[in-house]
C-alpha cells in the first residue's frame, strides 16, 4: 500500500549516488504518521526506547586522500519527532565517501550533528574499527518458540490471536522468534527480523504468540512501528509488570534497524545475531 504521505521518498526510485558530503539527502519521516493508527498520536507514549541502527558501509578520506572505513552505531530516541527514511540514510552515508575529514572524531561529530537535526532530537553515534571484538555475533537469550507445532493462516497483524497461558501463573521470561517478517510500506520489499519479548507478569501462551508474530508476514509498515504495534498489543492483553520488545532486522544497503520499546526505562540492546 503506497501512502500519499510518502510519495516523495527516495525508496523505489532511480537513484543518483553522490560521493561528496551532502546532509540535505537525509529525509525525515514523522513518527506520528504510523502512531496515529495505534491511537498514540497526540498523547504520552506508553513506552520508552530507542532505534539502534548499524552502518557497515561507512567510508571517508583522511587528509592525505587515503580511504578510511568504520562500522557505525546510531542511537535514535523513540521520543524523537522523526525517524530517517532508510534509503536517504544510505545515500547520505555514501556522500561521505570522497570527502576529507581530519579524523574519525570529526566524522562522528558531523554524523551526530546532521542526524540530530533530521530526527529533531539528539542522536548518539559510535564508530568501531572493523576488527573490533564488540562486533562479534551473539546468540539470542531466552526460549525460542519457532519449533512449536501450530497451524498459521493469518498473515495480517491480529491481536486476537494472543492469549495467556491457562492457570494464570506469573512468570519472568524472554521468548523470541526468528520468524518475524514485515514489508516496506513504500516498495513492498520483505524485511526479516528476530524479535524478542521479555516480560514479567501472567504467562503468555507461547503457541498464540508465535501465531501472532507470523501474522505480520504480509503487513506493510516501517520496522519501528511494527515493534510498537507488538508492544501495544501485548500491553492490551495483560497488565504486565515489565515488558520489553526488541526486533533486530536484517541488513539492507549496509544498514540494519533495531527498534526497542520498553516499560522499564532501560535501553539494553542484545548483541548482533547471525543474520546481521
Amino acid at each position: 500500500m503506497h501512502r500519499e504521505d510518502w510519495k516523495n521518498l527516495p525508496l523505489g526510485k532511480e537513484t543518483h549516488y553522490e560521493s561528496t558530503y551532502n546532509p540535505q539527502l537525509l529525509h525525515p519521516i514523522p513518527r506520528s504518521v504510523s502512531r496515529a493508527q495505534l491511537g498514540l498520536d497526540g498523547q504520552a507514549l506508553p513506552f520508552s526506547g530507542a532505534d539502534e541502527w548499524w552502518g557497515f558501509e561507512l567510508s571517508w578520506l583522511n587528509p592525505k586522500g587515503v580511504p578510511r572505513v568504520a562500522v557505525a552505531r546510531f542511537r535514535f530516541a523513540a521520543s524523537s519527532p522523526s525517524m530517517i527514511e532508510s534509503k536517504s540514510f544510505k545515500l547520505y552515508l555514501n556522500s561521505l565517501n570522497q570527502t576529507e575529514f581530519a579524523s574519525a572524531d570529526a566524522v562522528r561529530a558531523t554524523l551526530e550533528k546532521d542526524l540530530s537535526a533530521a530526527a529533531g532530537s539528539d542522536v548518539a553515534v559510535s564508530l568501531f574499527d572493523v576488527e573490533d571484538p564488540q562486533l562479534a555475533v551473539h546468540t539470542p537469550e531466552g526460549i525460542c518458540v519457532d519449533q512449536l507445532d501450530i497451524e498459521a493462516r493469518s498473515y495480517q497483524p491480529d491481536a486476537g490471536l494472543l492469549k495467556l497461558a491457562e492457570g494464570g501463573n506469573a512468570v519472568e521470561e524472554t521468548l523470541y522468534s526468528h520468524l518475524l517478517r514485515s514489508n516496506c510500506p513504500v516498495t513492498g520489499q520483505p524485511d526479516w527480523a528476530t524479535v524478542s519479548i521479555a516480560y514479567r507478569g501472567p504467562a503468555l501462551d507461547r503457541a498464540s504468540l508465535l501465531a501472532y508474530i507470523i501474522s505480520f508476514r504480509e503487513h506493510q509498515d516501517f520496522h519501528e512501528h511494527c515493534v510498537e504495534r507488538i508492544y501495544c498489543d501485548l500491553q492490551q492483553l495483560a497488565d504486565f509488570k515489565q515488558l520489553t520488545v526488541c526486533a533486530r532486522y536484517t541488513r539492507r544497503g549496509g544498514l540494519d534497524i533495531n527498534p526497542l520499546r520498553t516499560s522499564t526505562g532501560e535501553i539494553d540492546f542484545p548483541g548482533r545475531f547471525a543474520r546481521q
